[in-house]
């Protein structure tokens, strides 16, 4: 059994001895530990409120019984929506003007995972600072339960759903007539989660009349792997051609990322969704300032740069894309894995707001998704790793691959990043195991793997393998 504490959250395996997996034990620690750490940066202005949502998984009632149990035994009112998508919830927080809020979900990892993701009273994920905090009450059991007279109570709302495709429907940038005129036929795959409950009816509401259902009963037990890679869409890609549909859509359990699927079975790429998405904003804004990953596609720069944009880059993880967006005041960013942070709906990634925003503009083109994707700049992305015996310094490995390229562009915010004219290279060690990972990106996969190599032939010969 795992359990793996981290600032971004607690997740584990269900099961297992009290000091393994996310057992009952354990999920009732954490859940008190960010109880207090609420209670003692909650502002004057947010009521006493959290909110929890959670996805689709088989243990999901389980950890949802424990996690609000503990929080109304902490003394906080819990505002329950009940089975909802990850930034459903985060928008939720946001309306009840909450102090919190906890969304019940492992996002990509199979069916046995579960996890806490914890947010502020923005309806955003912890920083690194605020979630060390976390873990440091919850080592310490450091936080009182309340008395009899100050226990909190459930309140019980259902209707964030439709409050979340009433959001989306009125953003500027989306146009349902236009989705409505175009006559798509459109696939999804829902994996067995949440997604099959609300993509349907946000299709629906945008002007779509034909979907093609895989894998939408919410029962949790996932059909197939269901982190949103090639390798695991074989199916959708058959019912691409046997429908006749004209796009597919694909997400994770928590559906915030987005995969697309084009007309003919291929895969539209998922680092090209937020290339896709962002093209459609800056052409309609007149341009704007972009953000990604270190670790994203260079497409999302070439198109920034074509409207007259700024791009800039954040290190790995949503919240610090968050905090730059914010200090750039950019009009859209997110990560290369298909997650969407759209700031005119909320600053968290939503594959809903993808959706309703990719077709729009697919109508408005008025194109087959295949030719879309073939005007972006084409790049193709390398992901390897190299696993280092345990005590190895793998930060001095870092330093030296730096001193070996300083005739290069070296990013450091995040591991070490080197840009090439046509082609980069991003190295970054693993927070729970000896390893570095090794993604890099040129206009072929060949060049892309043959750089990769490199770097790791490099690696071993500074440690003698």
């Amino acid at each position: 059994m795992t359990l793996i504490k981290s600032i971004s959250g607690i997740r584990g395996t269900i099961g297992g001895k009290p000091d393994e997996g996310l057992n009952p034990l354990s999920t009732v620690k954490f859940t008190a530990a960010y109880a207090a750490f609420i209670r003692l940066h909650k502002s004057r202005k947010t009521h006493n409120r959290i909110v929890v949502g959670r996805d689709a998984r088989i243990s999901g009632e389980m950890v949802h019984c424990l996690v609000t149990g503990t929080l109304t035994g902490m003394g906080f009112d819990v505002v329950d929506i009940g089975m909802a998508t990850t930034p459903t919830t985060e928008l939720a927080v946001v309306t009840e003007k909450a102090c919190g809020g906890i969304i019940l979900t492992a996002s990509h990892n199979p069916k046995q995972w579960n996890a806490l993701k914890l947010l502020n009273e923005r309806g955003e994920f912890l920083t690194a600072e605020e979630g060390a905090e976390v873990l440091a009450l919850a080592e310490k059991e450091d936080f009182h339960f309340a008395g009899i007279e100050k226990l909190g109570k459930i309140i019980l709302d259902n209707r964030y759903k439709e409050r979340h495709i009433e959001q989306i429907l009125a953003l500027e940038l989306v146009d349902p007539d236009a989705i409505r005129a175009a006559n798509f036929r459109v696939a999804i795959d829902c994996i067995n989660s949440v997604g099959g409950v609300v993509i349907p009816d946000l299709l629906y509401a945008l002007g779509v009349r034909e979907i093609f259902k895989l894998h939408c009963n919410p029962h949790g037990n996932f059909s197939h792997n269901p982190e949103p890679l090639p390798e695991n869409l074989t199916e959708i890609a058959g019912l691409m051609t046997q429908a006749k549909a004209d796009v597919g859509f694909v997400v994770d359990p928590d559906v915030d990322r987005l995969a697309i699927v084009c007309e003919n079975g291929d895969m539209f790429g998922e680092e090209y969704t937020l290339v896709a998405v962002a093209d459609y904003v800056l052409s309609t804004c007149g341009g704007g300032n972009t953000v990604s990953n270190l670790s994203s596609s260079r497409a999302l720069k070439d198109i920034t740069l074509k409207h007259g944009g700024e791009y800039y880059a954040a290190a790995v993880g949503e919240v610090n894309v968050v905090n730059k967006m914010k200090k750039c005041n950019a009009v859209i960013g997110g990560e290369g894995n298909g997650g969407i942070i759209y700031p005119a709906s909320h600053y968290g990634r939503d594959a809903l707001v993808g959706i309703a925003l990719f077709l729009t503009y697919l109508a408005k083109k008025k194109m087959k998704v295949s030719e879309l994707r073939a005007t972006f700049p084409s790049y193709f992305m390398s992901k390897q790793k190299i696993e280092l015996t345990p005590g190895v310094d793998v930060d001095a490995i870092l330093s030296k691959i730096r001193e070996a390229y300083t005739t290069e562009q070296i990013t450091d915010i995040d591991g070490i990043k080197i840009d090439f004219p046509n082609k980069w290279v991003h190295l970054r060690k693993s927070n729970t195991e000896p390893i570095i990972r090794v993604y890099s990106e040129a206009h072929t996969i060949e060049e892309a793997e043959a750089l990769g190599y490199e770097i790791i032939k490099e690696i071993k010969s500074t440690i003698g393998l």
